[in-house]
């Protein structure tokens, strides 16, 4: 039986782990080629550790196990050549492109450092911009850009609490641009039938939620928290008793919005977050 996506291309940033890693893999087992981009490198405002060479070969291996094809290159998103080279390069095996997962993204919020604030927005905006450029002039009737944005983008404080430091409110703002931006590029390409839609997680079990900073946030009555200490305050941000979703959740969403099942579907915000945005629409603290 043919998968949801047999026969679509989906190019894919930030694709060595977390929530990257599992769309590629999930799109792959639907029938999709895969083109992934990833820095692989850490960022110096960043503290906790980022995708990995090895995070990416793994990610290659998961996508083949499936049964699926893969490009990987490694590049950063932030630099608009470089994404061009990664497409160019999946381009020259695959010959097409379908679905767009703008989806790399950062959070630095230890320090007080303005150019976390830079990164953050370089990379969670600015990447997403990035990849549309390079990707748009590819796309034909029936492709699908989705945009990766947060819950943090659609709630009160995320731009102006002092705990998260510039490059949470770089991230907050970025993930506020994505808002809008998703449907004011909807209504530029929806005459071409291509669809625009945001994903906007709540806490999600990747390195982004798990490192020392996001703990110390979620806890600061602590010195050192680990995971048992946090999870009850992470229960806390969503209205289902559970203290963040799996990145697989995500990708069945990306799933589909990528797939003809969501031909009509543009200009969504479609919040996957177990409830915290009605729980908690003016924000926590």
């Amino acid at each position: 039986m043919a998968g949801r996506l047999e026969g679509k291309v989906a190019f894919i940033t930030g694709a060595a782990r977390g929530q990257g890693k599992s769309h590629c893999v999930r799109l792959a087992e639907e029938g999709a080629k895969i083109i992934a981009v990833d820095l692989c490198e850490n960022i110096d405002t960043v503290r906790y550790d980022l995708g990995s060479d090895a995070d990416f070969a793994d990610t290659v291996a998961q996508v083949k196990a499936v049964g699926g094809e893969i490009v990987a290159t490694k590049g950063d998103v932030r630099e608009r050549s470089q994404l061009k080279a990664a497409l160019d390069a999946g381009l020259a095996k695959f010959g097409k492109l379908d679905i767009v997962c703008a989806n790399a993204g950062i959070l630095p919020i230890k320090g007080r450092d303005p150019q976390a604030f830079v990164d953050a927005m370089d990379v969670d905006f600015g990447g997403v911009l990035n990849a549309v450029g390079v990707t748009l002039p590819h796309l034909t009737a029936g492709a699908s850009i989705i945009l990766t944005g947060s819950t943090a983008g659609l709630i009160e404080g995320s731009v102006n609490n002092p705990a998260l430091g510039p490059g949470g409110s770089g991230y907050g703002l970025a993930k506020q641009f994505i808002v809008k931006y998703t449907e004011v590029l909807a209504l530029q390409v929806a005459e071409k039938m291509i669809r625009v839609n945001a994903i906007h997680p709540t806490n999600c079990n990747t390195n982004l939620l798990h490192n020392e900073d996001l703990y110390k946030l979620f806890r600061p009555d602590l010195p050192n928290p680990g995971f048992d200490d946090v999870l009850p305050a992470f229960n806390v941000f969503q209205a289902m008793p559970i203290p963040y979703i799996e990145p697989r959740d995500i990708s069945n969403a990306v799933l589909w919005l990528a797939s003809d099942e969501a031909r009509y579907v543009t200009g969504v915000n479609l919040r996957v977050d177990a409830g915290s945005y009605i729980k908690a629409p003016n924000g926590f603290g």
